[in-house]
C-alpha cells in the first residue's frame, strides 16, 4: 500500500483514504519514494494526490468507454501490477533516451517525454504529436519568417557611431521569452558533476542544454516532440489543472494572443470566476450543465462534453485545433486551419512558408478545404449549442465572420502602405521587421486584429473589439503608417543626403 511507504506524519487525511485502494508500488518506485520523500517531499506529496499513485493501469483500462482515461488495447507486464509510479515513468524507453543515467542502481531518464506517456495513452500521443502545439517549436524556429520575428523582437540593439546595430538573441534569451511557451531543443551535451547539498553531496548527472522547458513543442532527448505537462503539471498530472484557464493563461494572453484576457472579460469568464468552486473539475466525461455551467478553454478546445443523459456533444481531442475551422491567430491574415500542424511544410504564391501572400491569398493547398472546415464548425456550433439557442449561435457566427472578414481588410490596408513604403526606398526590407513603420505594421496584425477576432469569437469582450488593442487602434495605426510615410518621404526630398546614410 502507498501508506506503508511514509511516515505517518507525511499524509493527510485524504492521503490516506486514496492509499487504501489496490494499487501496490514496484519494489523500484519504493526505492524512489524512500529517498525522495526526504530530499524532494514536495514532488512526492503532489504524485501521492494523483492518480496514477492509487490506480493500476490494467484496473483503468476496464473502465466504460466514455470513463476511461487512458487508451491504450494492451499493457506490458511491468504495468500490470502496480500504480504508476516514479520508476514506471522515468524509467520508459531507455534506449531512446540519451538523457539516461545510472541513478542510485538503475537506469534513470532525466525527462519524461510524450512518447514515455504514449505506454499508456496513445491516442492523445498521436494526437498532440500532429497539432500545431506539438509542433510550436519547430513552427517558430524552422520557419526563416517567423524566426526572423523572433529575433528581431528579442535581438540586442547596440548604439555604435549613433547608428543602431543589431545583433540576434541569445538562445537563452529566447528561452525565456518566446520559447519559453513554444519550447526549447533538449539536448544532452555529456555528464556533469552537481552539488546538491551537504546530505548527498556531488552527483553525476546528464548535462542538459535548454533544460528546464515546460515548452509544448520542446523537443525531447528520446527525439519525440511536446511536453504533456506543459498542461497537465507534474507530478500530479491533474485533470482539473489542465481544464481550468489557468493553465493556458501562462501563454495565451495579450497582446498578441488576447484569449485569456478577453476570456476574463466575457460573460463565461464571469460566470466561472463566481462559480468556479461548485463545479466538478475532475469528472470524465464532463457533463455540461451538471459538472459545468460556462465553458472554460478545455469545453471548446478539446474535452469530451456530454449531456446530462450521456450523449457525447464533442469527442476528446489532444489536438487543440481539431475543433477550428479558421485561425483568429493571424501570420498575417486570418485563414482556414492548416491541414498539418507543422506548418513549416506550408509555401504560398510568393514561395514562402506562410499560409497567406501579402495580398491575403491563401495557400489553399496546405489549408482544410470547405467540407472540413464546415464538419469542425459544426462539432463547435454543437458545443454552443448545449447551452444555447440555434438562432443565439447563428448569429454569434455570423458577427465572427464579418469581424474576419473586416480585420483582414484592415491588415490588408496596412500591408499595401508597407509596401509602398519598400517600393519608395523608405524602409528597407531586408528585415521586413525591424524599422519604424514596419513595427507599425506588425501591430496592425499581430495586436489589432487579433485581439479583435478573438473578443468576437468569445463572447462578449466588446472593450477588446474597441479600445484595448481593438478597432480605435486598428485604424489609429493604419493612420500612423501613412503619416509616417508622408514625414519620411518629404524627409528624403527635401534633404536627400539623410536618404544616403540608411542602411543597406
Amino acid at each position: 500500500m502507498v501508506s506503508s511507504f511514509f511516515s505517518p506524519g507525511l499524509l493527510t487525511a485524504e492521503e490516506k483514504r486514496k492509499s487504501t485502494g489496490n494499487a501496490k508500488l514496484s519494489p523500484q518506485t519504493q526505492a524512489c519514494i524512500e529517498c525522495h520523500k526526504i530530499y524532494t517531499p514536495g514532488i512526492v506529496k503532489d504524485w501521492l494526490s494523483s492518480r496514477h499513485a492509487v490506480t493500476k493501469p490494467e484496473e483503468a483500462m476496464k473502465k466504460p468507454a466514455l470513463e476511461k482515461r487512458i487508451s491504450v488495447n494492451s499493457l506490458p507486464d511491468e504495468l500490470k501490477e502496480y500504480a504508476v509510479g516514479c520508476y514506471e515513468c522515468h524509467s520508459r524507453n531507455p534506449e531512446k533516451h540519451t538523457d539516461n543515467f545510472q541513478h542510485m542502481g538503475y537506469k534513470i531518464n532525466v525527462v519524461v517525454s510524450p512518447n514515455d506517456c504514449r505506454t499508456c495513452h496513445p491516442t492523445e500521443f498521436e494526437q498532440y504529436t500532429v497539432s500545431k502545439m506539438g509542433n510550436a517549436y519547430r513552427n517558430i524556429m524552422r520557419n526563416p519568417v517567423y524566426h526572423t520575428l523572433v529575433n528581431t523582437t528579442d535581438g540586442i540593439k547596440k548604439v555604435e557611431n549613433g547608428k543602431i546595430v543589431f545583433q540576434n538573441a541569445s538562445y537563452e534569451t529566447l528561452h525565456e521569452t518566446c520559447l519559453g511557451c513554444h519550447g526549447t531543443k533538449v539536448e544532452v551535451k555529456g555528464m556533469k558533476k552537481v552539488y546538491t547539498g551537504p546530505a548527498m553531496g556531488e552527483v553525476t548527472v546528464p548535462d542538459l542544454t535548454n533544460w528546464p522547458s515546460q515548452g509544448v513543442g520542446r523537443e525531447n532527448p528520446d527525439g519525440s516532440i511536446g511536453a504533456c505537462t506543459a498542461c497537465h503539471p507534474r507530478h500530479s498530472f491533474a485533470i482539473e489543472i489542465a481544464r481550468k484557464p489557468y493553465t493556458c493563461a501562462q501563454c495565451h494572453l495579450d497582446p498578441d494572443v488576447p484569449a485569456w484576457n478577453v476570456y476574463k472579460e466575457s460573460k463565461h469568464g464571469g460566470i466561472y470566476d463566481s462559480k468556479e468552486d461548485e463545479w466538478d473539475f475532475s469528472s470524465v466525461p464532463w457533463t455540461v450543465g451538471q459538472d459545468f455551467k460556462s465553458p472554460t478553454c478545455a469545453t471548446c478546445h478539446n474535452s469530451l462534453i456530454v449531456s446530462p443523459n450521456g450523449n457525447v456533444i464533442a469527442e476528446r481531442t489532444h489536438d487543440f485545433g481539431a475543433r477550428l475551422w479558421v485561425r483568429l491567430f493571424g501570420l498575417i491574415y486570418s485563414h482556414p486551419q492548416p491541414k498539418s500542424g507543422d506548418t513549416t511544410i506550408i509555401r504560398n504564391k510568393d514561395g514562402l512558408p506562410m499560409p497567406t501572400t501579402f495580398i491575403n491569398e491563401p495557400a489553399t493547398e496546405f489549408l482544410i478545404d470547405k467540407a472540413e472546415q464546415e464538419k469542425r464548425f459544426d462539432i463547435m456550433k454543437n458545443v454552443c449549442k448545449s447551452c444555447h439557442s440555434t438562432q443565439w449561435v447563428n448569429g454569434h457566427f455570423v458577427k465572427l465572420d464579418n469581424t474576419i472578414k473586416e480585420t483582414n481588410e484592415m491588415t490588408l490596408s496596412a500591408t499595401k502602405l508597407m509596401v509602398e513604403a519598400w517600393e519608395k526606398g523608405i524602409e528597407d526590407k531586408t528585415n521586413p521587421f525591424d524599422e519604424a513603420i514596419e513595427k507599425l505594421w506588425i501591430k496592425q496584425w499581430l495586436f489589432y486584429s487579433n485581439s479583435i477576432r478573438y473578443a468576437s469569437a468569445m463572447t462578449g469582450a466588446p472593450d477588446y473589439a474597441a479600445f484595448k488593442n481593438g478597432w480605435w487602434e486598428l485604424s489609429d495605426n493604419l493612420q500612423r503608417m501613412r503619416d509616417m510615410i508622408d514625414i519620411k518621404e518629404l524627409t528624403k526630398k527635401r534633404f536627400p543626403e539623410k536618404g544616403s546614410d540608411k542602411k543597406q
